[in-house]
């Protein structure tokens, strides 16, 4: 069980408006959930592993479409928002031409130089080793501060990838954090706010965007929280699909506020609430590349021979 930030004094009050959802497995915020898939947060390398994946998934007649909830996290509010949105086929043939694609790396794969305020943000997520409110408010606070694009940029970027408007799906729910109170955020269709917006925001990875105006909020990346994958959202349901960026196994110290042990636990917490989990990550991660275009065929590649293998284990997890 993890506690929500406070609001940095007593005076700050945040806003009453009902998206705020502290990280709690023991309130079991899955109850009565049949099928729950969750997809983690990785960059430009995760957008094309988990499209790809999907896809091939998808080819053999396995399918997580009609999941009773869907949580997506920085990359993966992009791909869940393609998923229940019915374009993950569309999306899958424009990743083969990435390059050829401005408005999607103007909206994952910002390029030149960072000013020193962004500099100031990005090392604050990249170092920090845990995350406690003092951490996430730290990290929000230089994000706010950052000399960065208009938060209008990155929505209107993430908009023309998504091509449309509406919510896709009561099922959808995208994470993010109040950059300002360090609350995680729950974003769903009952709020009323705009799917390009909340996958902005949920994609704003403090320092390189802009916190995302969301009511009278400010919110950046949903993983600067802790978690990548939000599990606790799930807890009680019966049965949860989880593509994540690692298992936990590799990490030998505590980064972008993730401790060494913190997935392993979140994983475990999961499971103890009595759900089936179904966890894969990719095979092989290079953290210098995960914003980099470049590695983006080589993700197309691994997530459709990693489909391949596991389609069989997938669909009989499903039946």
């Amino acid at each position: 069980m993890t506690s929500e930030p406070a609001p940095a004094t007593p005076g700050d009050a945040p806003p009453a408006d009902g998206l705020a959802s502290p990280r709690d497995f023991d309130a079991r915020y899955g109850d009565g959930l049949g099928l729950g898939v969750s997809l983690g947060g990785g960059g430009v390398f995760f957008v094309a592993w988990q499209v790809s994946y999907l896809h091939e998934m998808g080819r053999r007649d396995v399918h997580l479409t009609g999941a009773d909830r869907v949580v997506g996290t920085s990359a993966g509010a992009l791909v869940a928002s393609m998923l229940e949105g019915d374009r993950l086929g569309t999306f899958h043939r424009e990743l083969l031409v990435l390059a050829k694609l401005p408005k999607l790396l103007g909206a994952l794969a910002p390029s030149g130089d960072l000013h020193p305020s962004q500099l100031r943000a990005v090392g604050l997520f990249r170092d920090a080793a845990d995350a406690e409110p003092a951490t996430i408010r730290a990290i929000g606070h230089a994000a706010l501060a950052a000399q960065t694009p208009a938060p209008s940029v990155m929505a209107r970027n993430v908009g023309l990838v998504l091509a449309r408007r509406s919510w896709p799906s009561a099922a959808l729910h995208i994470t993010c954090v109040d950059a300002y109170t360090g609350e995680r955020c729950v974003i769903a269709k009952e709020a009323h706010v705009g799917i390009a917006r909340a996958v902005a925001a949920s994609s704003a990875v403090p320092g390189l965007f802009a916190a995302q105006p969301i009511g009278d909020r400010r919110a950046m990346d949903g993983g600067v929280s802790g978690s990548g994958t939000h599990l606790d959202l799930f807890a009680g349901a019966r049965r949860v699909v989880v593509l994540a960026l690692t298992d936990g196994s590799d990490v030998a110290q505590g980064m972008m506020t993730t401790s060494p042990t913190a997935t392993q636990d979140e994983m475990r917490s999961l499971t103890a609430s009595g759900t089936e989990v179904f966890r894969r990550v990719p095979d092989a991660v290079d953290p210098a590349m995960l914003m980099d275009p470049a590695a983006v065929p080589h993700a197309i590649e691994m997530g459709r021979r990693q489909a391949e293998a596991d389609a069989g284990e997938l669909g009989a997890f499903l039946a």
